[in-house]
């Protein structure tokens, strides 16, 4: 099991960090993300039972591995008072991409999640629900309550007006 799982995060590795990258937006942090994930994969390996589920349970670490390193920035920012720059327009390609940060910032984990899965990394529905866990009507009723909430956010900053 150690081989294919080892095989599997060379073949995806790619996948791995753009999915960490779109959690933390951050090179060198989406790059410890996939390290991390990929020592707890080769550590704990004798926990993935069947074949067929190696693909699911590596993008489950490198999600909870992004999830655990946001918490604890988190943590670290409520302590320290950063003084921010002033944000570019919206109308701005950067503006408009703060813009969707922000607003998936206001979705809850699970939301995101299923946000940054479905249209960031592309994935089916299926897919996604295998990896929250979760089975695809949840998934659907979840993504689309999300993506509810982000047009409203949106609205609200003005973003479609």
């Amino acid at each position: 099991m150690k081989e294919l799982i080892e095989n599997a995060l060379l073949k995806n590795y790619e996948k791995y960090y753009r999915l960490a990258y779109s959690y933390v937006e951050n090179e060198a942090d989406a790059l410890d993300i996939v390290q991390e994930s990929a020592y707890k994969a080769m550590k704990r390996c004798e926990n993935v039972k069947e074949e067929a589920y190696i693909e699911t349970w590596l993008y489950r670490i490198v999600m909870n591995t992004s999830c655990d390193l946001l918490r604890r920035k988190k943590r670290l920012s409520e302590c320290t008072y950063d003084e921010q720059a002033e944000p570019p327009a919206a109308g701005s390609d950067i503006g408009a991409s703060l813009d969707v940060h922000n607003a998936l910032q206001k979705l809850d984990e699970r939301e995101r999640t299923i946000v940054v899965l479905r249209y960031f990394e592309d994935m089916k529905l299926e897919q996604v629900a295998a990896i929250t866990g979760e089975n695809v009507n949840t998934t659907k009723s979840r993504l689309y309550r999300a993506l509810r909430k982000l047009r409203a956010v949106m609205e609200g900053e003005g973003v479609y007006e």
